[in-house]
C-alpha cells in the first residue's frame, strides 16, 4: 500500500503552469540583453490587415515597452492606400516596385497613413495603456527627404512624389521614449528643399524608413514584418531559410532577389552598416512573431549582421 501524498507532493502536481515558467526563465537572458535597448520594428504585410495578427502584434509591441525596451513603430499602408484610390476612381500604378504618387495620390497616402492606419494602430496599442503616440515623418522635420527616381532598362523614370531619405531628426522620437512612449511613425517625408515655398510632402518606402530611422536612433534591432518566412537560400527551387548572414555576404545576394525582397534587405544592410546591432525579417503571418525572434533561443526569421573586423596582419 503506497503512503499517503504529502502535501508538498500533491502541491508539486497541482503545478500544472509550470511551463509558463519554464518559458519566462528561457527569456531571461534575451529580456536582460535587451532591457533599455531601441528596437525599430516595420509593420507591414498580413498583419497590416489581419484582425488576429494586428491585435497581436499590438500586443507584442506593449510587451516589449513593459518588458523594459523600447520599441518605435514604422508602417506604410499599401493596401490600404490602393483601395482608397480605387473607391476615389484614381489608379494605382507602381514602376520599379514604387508606387507613381501624384499629386492627387500623395493627398490620399498623407490621408490613409496618418488618419486612418497610423490611427488604428495607435489605439490598439493603447489598449494597454497609455503607450503609443502617432506621427508621421514630416512633424518636428523627423525625416526630409528628396524626390526619388527610378531607373528602368537604364532610362530615369520620374515616379511623382516619391521620395529618397536624406536626413533623420531622432529629437522628438527621442523625447517620446524617454518618456517611456511608443512613436508610431508613418512614413512620409517633408522636403529637404529650402526653396520649397510650397511644404511639399514626399512617400517614403517604409522598409528603408525604418530602416533609416534605425540607423539614426543607435537602435539595438531593426524588424522587418514580411509575409514570407525569411529570406529563402536558394528560391524558388527551396524553401530553406537563411537564419543568419553578415552585411557582405547579403549584399551579394541583393542582385538575386525578387523585387519585393529588395527594399526589405536594402534596408537591413544599411541598418547594420550604420550602427544597428543586427536587422531581422521576419513573418508577419505568424502570431506574436515579434516576441518569438527577439524572446526565444530558435528564433523563426533571417538575422542580419554587420561584418566580423578583419585582424590586423602582423
Amino acid at each position: 500500500m503506497n503512503p499517503p501524498a504529502t502535501p508538498a507532493a500533491t502541491s508539486t502536481r497541482k503545478h500544472t503552469a509550470l511551463p509558463k515558467a519554464r518559458t519566462l526563465i528561457e527569456a531571461l537572458p534575451w529580456l536582460t540583453r535587451h532591457h533599455g535597448k531601441t528596437v525599430v520594428i516595420k509593420f507591414g504585410g498580413n498583419a497590416m490587415v489581419d484582425e488576429e495578427l494586428k491585435s497581436a502584434f499590438a500586443q507584442d509591441v506593449a510587451f516589449l515597452r513593459h518588458a523594459g525596451l523600447r520599441p518605435v513603430v514604422v508602417h506604410g499602408g499599401g493596401p490600404q492606400i490602393s483601395a482608397q484610390l480605387d473607391r476615389m476612381g484614381l489608379t494605382s500604378e507602381f514602376k520599379a516596385g514604387l508606387r507613381v504618387t501624384t499629386p492627387e495620390a500623395m493627398d490620399v497616402v498623407r490621408m490613409v497613413l496618418a488618419g486612418q492606419v497610423q490611427r488604428e494602430l495607435v489605439g490598439l496599442l493603447n489598449r494597454h495603456g497609455p503607450l503609443a503616440i502617432g506621427m508621421t515623418g514630416e512633424d518636428a522635420h523627423t525625416m526630409t527627404a528628396t524626390k526619388h527616381y527610378a531607373e528602368i532598362d537604364g532610362e530615369r523614370v520620374d515616379l511623382g512624389r516619391v521620395g529618397e531619405i536624406t536626413g533623420v531628426d531622432t529629437g522628438a522620437v527621442q523625447a517620446l521614449l524617454d518618456d517611456g512612449r511608443i512613436p508610431v511613425i508613418s512614413s512620409i517625408a517633408r522636403s529637404a528643399d529650402a526653396a520649397d515655398a510650397e511644404g511639399h510632402v514626399f512617400n517614403v518606402n517604409a522598409d528603408t524608413a525604418a530602416a533609416a530611422l534605425a540607423a539614426a536612433l543607435g537602435a539595438e534591432t531593426l524588424m522587418v514584418l514580411t509575409d514570407v518566412e525569411g529570406l529563402y537560400e536558394d528560391w524558388p527551387h527551396s524553401d530553406e531559410v537563411i537564419s543568419r548572414l553578415t552585411a557582405s555576404e547579403l549584399e551579394r545576394l541583393l542582385p538575386e532577389l525578387t523585387s519585393g525582397m529588395v527594399p526589405k534587405m536594402e534596408g537591413c544592410l544599411h541598418a547594420v552598416r550604420n550602427g544597428v546591432t543586427t536587422a531581422r525579417v521576419i513573418d508577419g503571418r505568424v502570431q506574436h512573431s515579434i516576441l518569438l525572434e527577439i524572446f526565444t533561443d530558435e528564433g523563426i526569421g533571417t538575422m542580419v549582421v554587420a561584418d566580423e573586423p578583419q585582424e590586423r596582419e602582423a
